[in-house]
C-alpha cells in the first residue's frame, strides 16, 4: 500500500534546485538532507506514507516539513524553528552593556590594558549594578563572536615606495634576468650555544628536554639563498661591516660571472655609508652587482628569512650545545646536508603584486 495520494507541491525552479543540490549533499548535516529528499519526492507527487517508507521515517514527520516548505517556500525553512526554552535571565539591555564595555578598553582599571572575565565582572558590578557570572559573560561574547582578552600582532609597513619595491623584488624571484643570478641575504644574530644540564628524554608518547641549560655565548650566521637553486651560503662571522663585506667578496668568488642580484634588508651596514663600501665592492668585480632592498618593515620579502625559519626548527629551536664552536658546526653541518639532500626553490605566493608582476611579465 502507498497510501492516499498527495497533490504534487510546485515550488519555484531556483527553490527546486537548491534542493536538488541539498539532497545530494555529502557534507551538510544529515538533518536537512533528509527533509530536502522529502521535499523533493513531495514535488514527483509522491504520499507521505510511501516518502516515510523509503526514507524510514514516520508520515507524520513527512507531512510536517511538506507543510513547512508550502507556508514558506524557502530553503531556510527546512532549519529548525527557533525553540523558547527558559526566559532568559539577564534584560536586553545589560547584555548590550556588556558588549558595549568588551569592546572598550579597561580604562578605570589600572595596570590592566585586557579584559579579563573577572575584571569584566567587577566592572560590570560597578556600571550597572548587575554581577553576572563569568560563565554567563563568557556565553554572551562568544554569541556575539567577541574576544576581548585575544591579542593578534601586525607590522605595518610605512615605506611610501612599498608597491614598487615589493614589486620589483617578486618580479626578480618570478622573472629574473637572464644569465643573472639573484639572491637573498640576510644575518641571524643571535644563535645561542645553550647546552642543556641533562640530555633530552625520547618517550613513547612524547618528547621532553630539560628546562635548565648553561648559556656558553652567541653566534652570528650570514647566509646567502639563490633563488633559482636554494643553495645556502652562509658563513659564521661577525655582524659588522667589515664582516659582511668579507662575506661578500666569498659570495663574488663563488659567483665569478655574470650579474648579480642581492635582495637584503635596511640593516645600516647593507647601505654604502661614508667610506663607500658597496660602489668600491662593485668597482672590483666589474659592477655586476645589483643592490636590492627590501621596503622598510618588511624584510619578510626575503626569501632567506623561510630558510632561516626551517635552520631554527630543525637545528636551534631543542638543540644543546656544548660551545660556540659546537653550535657553528651544527649549523655548518645542515648548510651541507641542505644542499646536498634538501635544496630546493621556494614556490613564492605572496599575493600583494603577484597579478600585476604576471601581467607585466606577459
Amino acid at each position: 500500500m502507498s497510501g492516499p495520494s498527495a497533490a504534487p507541491i510546485e515550488l519555484p525552479w531556483e527553490l527546486r534546485q537548491a534542493l536538488e543540490k541539498l539532497a545530494r549533499s555529502t557534507s551538510k548535516p544529515h538533518r536537512l538532507v533528509a527533509r530536502a529528499k522529502m521535499v523533493r519526492m513531495a514535488c514527483l507527487g509522491m504520499s507521505n506514507a510511501e516518502i516515510g517508507r523509503k526514507l524510514e521515517v514516520t508520515a507524520q514527520t513527512v507531512r510536517k516539513w511538506r507543510k513547512r516548505i508550502v507556508d514558506e517556500p524557502k530553503l531556510v525553512a527546512l532549519e529548525d524553528a527557533p525553540r523558547s526554552g527558559r526566559p532568559s535571565r539577564v534584560p536586553v539591555e545589560v547584555r548590550c552593556s556588556v558588549i558595549k564595555l568588551a569592546c572598550d578598553r579597561p580604562k578605570k582599571v589600572r595596570f590592566r590594558n585586557l579584559w579579563t572575565l573577572g575584571s569584566l565582572q567587577d566592572a560590570m558590578e560597578r556600571e550597572t549594578g548587575w554581577r553576572l557570572s563569568t560563565s554567563e559573560l563568557s556565553r554572551i561574547l562568544r554569541c556575539e563572536g567577541i574576544r576581548p582578552h585575544h591579542v593578534r600582532m601586525w607590522l605595518h609597513s610605512p615605506d611610501e615606495q612599498f608597491e614598487e619595491k615589493a614589486r620589483r623584488i617578486c618580479t626578480l624571484y618570478l622573472n629574473p634576468p637572464a644569465a643573472a643570478t639573484v639572491v637573498c641575504v640576510d644575518e641571524k644574530p643571535g644563535m645561542q650555544a645553550l647546552r642543556r644540564r641533562h640530555p633530552t628524554r625520547h618517550l613513547p608518547s612524547e618528547v621532553r628536554y630539560e628546562f635548565e641549560y648553561k648559556r656558553h655565548g652567541t653566534s652570528t650566521l650570514i647566509a646567502a639563498f639563490d633563488v633559482k637553486t636554494g643553495e645556502v651560503f652562509g658563513r659564521i662571522r661577525r655582524r659588522t661591516a667589515k664582516g659582511v663585506v668579507a662575506f661578500m667578496e666569498e659570495l663574488a668568488q663563488k659567483y665569478p660571472t655574470g650579474p648579480v642580484y642581492v635582495v637584503w634588508d635596511n640593516l645600516n651596514v647593507h647601505h654604502d655609508g661614508p667610506n663607500k663600501r658597496w660602489t668600491k665592492f662593485n668597482e672590483r668585480h666589474g659592477n655586476r652587482f645589483h643592490f636590492v632592498h627590501t621596503p622598510k618593515h618588511a624584510s619578510w620579502v626575503n626569501q632567506i628569512e623561510l630558510w632561516f625559519s626551517i635552520l631554527q626548527r630543525r637545528v636551534l629551536r631543542y638543540g644543546s650545545f656544548a660551545s660556540k664552536r659546537a653550535l657553528s658546526a651544527s649549523v655548518v653541518a645542515f648548510i651541507q646536508h641542505w644542499n646536498r639532500h634538501e635544496a630546493h626553490p621556494f614556490r613564492w605566493t605572496f599575493r600583494g603584486v603577484r597579478k600585476s608582476v604576471l601581467a607585466e611579465a606577459a
